[in-house]
C-alpha cells in the first residue's frame, strides 16, 4: 500500500481515525479527516495535529473537492453513509485502520472474534503467551489501534488481535495464522441488515485463516456449525459441555489428539469464560506452550473490569458491573451465574436485536428490573411482564432504587443487554458511574 503524496481520507476522528492519521503522515501522506460531528468537538485533537499536512471536514457528507487516492475508514463509521456510497461510484477503495496495519506485520497472528468474550480471550492468550516467556504484542479491537503498534509486532514472536465484525468488513489481507471464533449471537443489527449477514461477517475470520494456519471454533454454537459443517482439515473444535470433565480442560489438535489441562481452580467463573479459556488452550497447545506455565497463567488472570465484575457486598447484598454486558447473549450469559434474587439494571441503545430471548431467565432469577436508557420502554414491552419491573431516571436513581428493594442474599447486577452511547461515552464509562453510586452507598 502506498502512502508517499498520496491524499488519504480518514473517516471518523476516534482514537483509530486518530492513529490512522499519524500512521499515513508517517509514511509520507497527505490526509484529510472527515467527522460528522462539530470542529469545536475536537480542539485538543486538532492542536496535537499542529505542523502536518493535514486538513479536516467536519459535518459534512459530501467528498473533498480534490482527488482522494483510497478512504480509511473507521470501525464504528457504517458503510452505507453518503460520503461512501458517493466513493463506491467513483471507485475510490475503502479500508479499515486495521489493513493498514496489516499490509506492514510480517509476524504471525493470533486473531480472536465472536459476540462475546473476545476481549478476555484476546487478553488471557496474550497473558499465557508472556508468561511462557514468549514476546507478544497484543491490539487490535481490544483498545489499542493496530497502527499504532506496527513496530511493536514486528520486534514480537506473536501478535494477538481481536478483531470486531466491522474490522471483518473492512481488513481483506487479515490472514492470520490462527483464527478463533468463539461464538455468534444476535449483535449490531442496527448495523447489519440481518443476523444472517453478521453472522456470515463473523464466519469470514474463519476462511481467513492463512493455509499453513488453522481455525479454531466453538462446537456448541449451532450457527457457526451450521456454516462451517462442510469443511474439513484445518479446523479445531471446542465444546464446554464435553471438554470439561473433573476439573480438567481438554484439547484437540489438527490430528485429533487429545491433551488434558490440570488447571484448578480459576478466577473466570461461568461456562462463557470456560469457552475463552478452552479456545486459550486450544491455541497454547497448537503452539507447543509449556504445560505447566500455561495452567499457572491461566490460574493467576483475574479477568477484565465491567464483565460481571464483583464490586463489593453491602448488608448482605452483592453488586456486580457487566457494563460489558451490551447484548442480549452478554446479558444471559451474566444472569446464568444466579439462580434467583436478582435486581437487574438494564437499558441502553437499542441495537436492534430484541429482548424476548431473554424472557425465561427474567422469569426465574430476576425479582425485580430497573430500566434506564433509550431502550426502556421497548424492554418493559417485550419482556416487562416476566418480573416487576420499573423505570429510573439516570444509573445514580437505578442504584437508589436497588439499594432501597435489595435485602439480604439478593445480588445488583448491571447487565444492560444495550449499547451505552445513549448516555455516556462508552461502556467503560457506563461501569464506572455504577461502581461510583454503589461505593457512595458504602460511605452512607
Amino acid at each position: 500500500m502506498e502512502f508517499k503524496g498520496k491524499n488519504i481520507l480518514i473517516i471518523g476522528f476516534g482514537r483509530s481515525g486518530i492513529a490512522s492519521a499519524r500512521f499515513a503522515l508517517d509514511r509520507g501522506a497527505n490526509v484529510i479527516i472527515a467527522d460528522k460531528c462539530k470542529q469545536s468537538d475536537f480542539s485538543k485533537e486538532i492542536e496535537s495535529f499542529n505542523g502536518y499536512p493535514i486538513e479536516f471536514l467536519f459535518g459534512s457528507n459530501d467528498l473533498p473537492a480534490k482527488k482522494i487516492d483510497f478512504i480509511v475508514v473507521s470501525p464504528g463509521v457504517p458503510l452505507n453513509i453518503q460520503i461512501l456510497k458517493h466513493a463506491g461510484q467513483k471507485n475510490i477503495p475503502v479500508y479499515g485502520e486495521m489493513e493498514l496495519a496489516i499490509q506492514e506485520i510480517k509476524t504471525p497472528m493470533i486473531a480472536v472474534s465472536g459476540t462475546n468474550g473476545k476481549t478476555t480471550t484476546t487478553s488471557l492468550i496474550g497473558y499465557i503467551f508472556s508468561a511462557c516467556g514468549k514476546k507478544v504484542c497484543v491490539g487490535g479491537n481490544i483498545g489499542t489501534p493496530l497502527t499504532s503498534l506496527v513496530n511493536e509486532a514486528n520486534d514480537s514472536e506473536w501478535v494477538v488481535v481481536e478483531v470486531s465484525s466491522y474490522q471483518l468488513e473492512t481488513t481483506p489481507s487479515l490472514s492470520p495464522k490462527i483464527a478463533v471464533l468463539l461464538n455468534v449471537t444476535p449483535d449490531h443489527l442496527d448495523r447489519h441488515a440481518s443476523f444472517d449477514e453478521y453472522l456470515d461477517t463473523k464466519m469470514k475470520l474463519l476462511y481467513m485463516a492463512s493455509e499453513s494456519g488453522c481455525g479454531i471454533y466453538n462446537q456448541e454454537d449451532e450457527n457457526i456449525t451450521t456454516k462451517i459443517r462442510n469443511l474439513k482439515g484445518k479446523y479445531i473444535p471446542f465444546n464446554v459441555h464435553k471438554d470439561i470433565k473433573e476439573n480438567k480442560f481438554y484439547t484437540r489438535d489438527l490430528n485429533g489428539s487429545v491433551k488434558s489441562w490440570d488447571i484448578g481452580e480459576t478466577k473466570l467463573k461461568g461456562s462463557y469464560n470456560y469457552e475463552n479459556i478452552l479456545a486459550s488452550l486450544v491455541v497454547a497447545n497448537i503452539c507447543g506452550l509449556d504445560e505447566k506455565k500455561v495452567c499457572e497463567a491461566v490460574r493467576n488472570f483475574n479477568g477484565l473490569s465491567h464483565r460481571v465484575e464483583f464490586i463489593c457486598e453491602i448488608d448482605g447484598v452483592k453488586y456486580y458491573d457487566d457494563s460489558k454486558g451490551t447484548n442480549i447473549g452478554a446479558t444471559r450469559a451474566a444472569l446464568t451465574n444466579f439462580e434467583k434474587g436478582v435486581i437487574l439494571i438494564a437499558g441502553g441503545q437499542d441495537k436492534g436485536t430484541g429482548y424476548k430471548s431473554l424472557a425465561s431467565l427474567i422469569s426465574s432469577c430476576v425479582k425485580k428490573m430497573i430500566l434506564i436508557g433509550e431502550a426502556r420502554d421497548r424492554i418493559k414491552d417485550e419482556i416487562g411482564d416476566f418480573t416487576e419491573t420499573v423505570f429510573a431516571n439516570d444509573m445514580n436513581d437505578a442504584v437508589r432504587i436497588a439499594h432501597k428493594e435489595a435485602v439480604k442474599g439478593d445480588v445488583v447486577l448491571l447487565s444492560p443487554a444495550c449499547a451505552s452511547f445513549d448516555m455516556f461515552k462508552n461502556y467503560a464509562e457506563r461501569g464506572d458511574t455504577f461502581k461510583s453510586a454503589v461505593h457512595r452507598l458504602i460511605e452512607r
